[in-house]
């Protein structure tokens, strides 16, 4: 969990796609285990970078579960809270 922050918020290494993918593949068994922290992240990788349908709606869910559990950055992200 603290590598796949750790390369998501690394200024250089989190744009390359394959760092992102890495990211994502670590934080996948968190989420399923109910992290919410990795709930959060994971879903907001999917959003943002997946390009089927399907990874989307599964980042979607990540996100509405995250933020039923009171994570800030997943109700932010879908626009349940504002600035």
């Amino acid at each position: 969990m603290r590598v796949a922050e750790w390369l998501l918020d690394s200024p250089h290494l989190g744009a390359n796609p394959n760092v992102k993918h890495i990211a994502g593949r670590l934080l996948k068994q968190p989420a399923r285990d109910g992290v919410v922290a990795a709930q959060s992240r994971l879903g907001q990788l999917m959003c943002r970078e997946c390009g089927n349908a399907r990874d989307r709606r599964i980042g979607h869910d990540l996100l509405r579960q995250a933020a039923r559990a009171g994570d800030l950055r997943a109700q932010k992200e879908l626009g349940l809270i504002e600035d």
